[in-house]
């Protein structure tokens, strides 16, 4: 067998067998094909694709390239949630705490993001004292403790995944379906959870920017997570104009804490009632979906997640005075307001341009060594359908930079469009996938 013969077969639309890409997977991983073969490779199969059981047999070889967690020692159903990326997504630290909770056993291992903000782990360093590396055995004792910990992603769990990743991203590979399904579900299998909820981003600050490639993505990526016996479930949901009104690392975190408290935008509550339902149902302690959304309802407005937060963050080091204080946070040095030039609604936010602009201000990493702005990013004053007049304010750009919040204020400008009627109102969760 030999990386030539196998880089052809898929280049002539032919179907390999487990045993080729398992040669890719595990040489590559070692280093002993090199990266001009791999790149060949990655676009043969964005070009041809991949059937089902390749797409399976990659995800394979990539979950046993490292480690794989036991997480026995937790009681009770492990539930974790993914999202596939989008723009001021903040949901882990709002729904990891409404399903806890509720007594769901929530352990969730995340990574530094690569792109317009910072990943979970970034976010959770714009927390004073915030420790974001538990071993083992400190995970399993703080979700038995506690309800929820949330850990960065080491090194050894699918490092198949991390180094064809780190090419795909820079070869124009990363829009593949098979590519994608398998570089996320080799490490949520790897991870030790006994279930899985998917947030699959639909839109123009998503990989899949229509509903149906969403829905492709969704249905792939549940039906590995079941070959492998592991409940799995993805919502497919909006991401057409960022979610609530913050972007950005601190800004992110301190909207997740109003939203605790009752206080949150309206889509970014409505997207984390139903997944922290979702995620109750799928731990057993919930009949239906709705049955756990209603239970969730219950813990946000009775402040039982706030404390639930305040407890996780107290567990791994921070100081859980900034739900109260948010002085606490980074601070930035600059602000720019965006202001309106007409009168009107907000027909569009392009979730896409706001993305890059986040990036402009220093609030995500254009590099994996880049070094993030935690105070940066921008505060959303008008969200769409909202109605606006000449001069209003329709966002706030802040940093550390304020050359970077020029370079950002551009870009945000073309983000906006204003117009005389109000949009049609689109559905935030589109469909629900994987159901039982």
């Amino acid at each position: 067998m030999d990386m030539v013969s196998i880089i052809e077969k898929k280049r002539d639309g032919g179907k390999l067998s487990s045993e080729e890409i398992g040669f890719f997977v595990n040489g590559y991983t070692t280093g002993d094909i090199p990266d001009y073969q791999a790149s060949a490779f990655l676009m043969a199969v964005c070009i041809r694709g991949m059937d089902k059981e390749e797409t399976f047999s990659m995800t394979g070889y990539m979950r046993d390239s490292g480690e794989t967690v036991d997480l026995s020692g937790i009681k009770g159903i492990k539930v974790d949630k993914h999202s596939t990326g989008g723009v001021g997504d903040k949901t882990t630290f709002i729904a990891g705490p409404l399903a806890a909770a509720c007594g769901i056993p929530v352990a969730k291992m995340s990574g530094r993001g690569l792109g317009f903000t910072g990943g979970t782990v970034d976010k959770m360093e714009s927390v004073p004292g915030m420790r974001t590396a538990l071993d083992r055995d400190e995970f399993i004792h703080q979700v038995n403790d506690t309800g929820l910990a949330v850990t960065g992603q080491t090194g050894k769990i699918a490092p198949a995944d991390k180094r064809i990743y780190a090419l795909r991203d820079v070869t124009g590979t990363v829009n593949d379906l098979s590519l994608i399904s398998s570089s996320i579900m080799s490490k949520k299998l790897a991870s030790g959870c006994d279930a899985i909820l998917l947030d699959v981003k639909c839109g123009k600050g998503a990989f899949m920017q229509n509903y149906e490639d969403a829905c492709n993505l969704a249905e792939m990526m549940t039906q590995i997570g079941r070959s492998c016996g592991k409940k799995t479930v993805a919502a497919v949901t909006d991401m057409d104009q960022p979610l609530g009104r913050a972007v950005g690392n601190s800004l992110e975190v301190m909207e997740a804490i109003e939203t605790l408290k009752g206080r949150g935008p309206q889509d970014i509550t409505e997207l984390s009632l139903v997944l922290s339902g979702l995620m109750v149902y799928m731990g057993g302690k919930a009949s239906s979906p709705e049955a756990g959304r209603r239970i969730t309802e219950e813990k946000l407005y009775s402040g039982d997640a706030l404390k639930k937060f305040r407890a996780y963050i107290a567990a791994q080091g921070g100081d859980p005075e900034i739900t109260e204080n948010k002085t606490l946070f980074p601070q930035p040095d600059h602000r720019i307001d965006i202001k309106s030039e007409d009168n009107g609604y907000v027909y569009e936010i392009g979730a896409d341009r706001i993305g890059r602009a986040s990036l402009h201000t220093g609030a995500g990493r254009r590099f994996k060594d880049d070094i993030i702005d935690l105070s940066a990013g921008i505060y959303i004053c008008r969200k769409v359908g909202e109605k606006v007049s000449k001069g209003d304010i329709l966002a706030v750009l802040q940093g550390n930079s304020q050359a970077k919040l020029l370079s950002a204020a551009e870009e945000c400008r073309k983000a906006f469009r204003i117009s005389a009627a109000a949009p049609e109102k689109k559905e935030l969760v589109k469909s629900v996938i994987g159901l039982e």
